[in-house]
């Protein structure tokens, strides 16, 4: 039987990349773990809201919290990365210009969460 669809509706070589469906399952993941680790972030800073410096570090230096705040540093540059992905694969239509912010976002994300994860493990390592 001949095809009798218009050729302008036939993509040729262009078909689904099969990876929408797990970046959009990843993202709503990083952002339930977001919500989490948020409200865990929120109590712990409001129980430290009039405590000094000392109790603070202690605070931060406890293995669990040390442990659920590198957890929420690293989601968190995680879901940023792939929130941005998605605004750049939708509104940036050069495709070098593409290719270097999500270069750029990466590397920034990277150096980002490093820095962060650094900063939890120097309080909580350092006697």
């Amino acid at each position: 039987m001949k095809d009798r669809r218009n050729p302008l509706k036939t993509a040729r070589g262009l078909g689904s990349a099969q990876s929408g469906v797990e970046h959009w399952w990843t993202q709503r993941v990083t952002a339930v773990a977001l919500v989490l680790l948020g409200l865990w972030f929120v109590v712990t800073v409001l129980c430290l809201l009039h405590a000094d410096y000392a109790t603070a570090r202690a605070t931060v230096a406890k293995p669990w919290n040390a442990l659920l705040l590198i957890a929420f540093v690293l989601t968190m540059f995680w879901h940023a990365v792939l929130g941005l992905q998605v605004v750049i694969e939708d509104y940036v239509h050069t495709r070098w210009k593409e290719v270097v912010l999500m270069v750029a976002i990466r590397f920034l994300a990277v150096l980002g969460a490093l820095a962060g994860v650094l900063a939890v493990l120097r309080i909580a390592l350092t006697p």
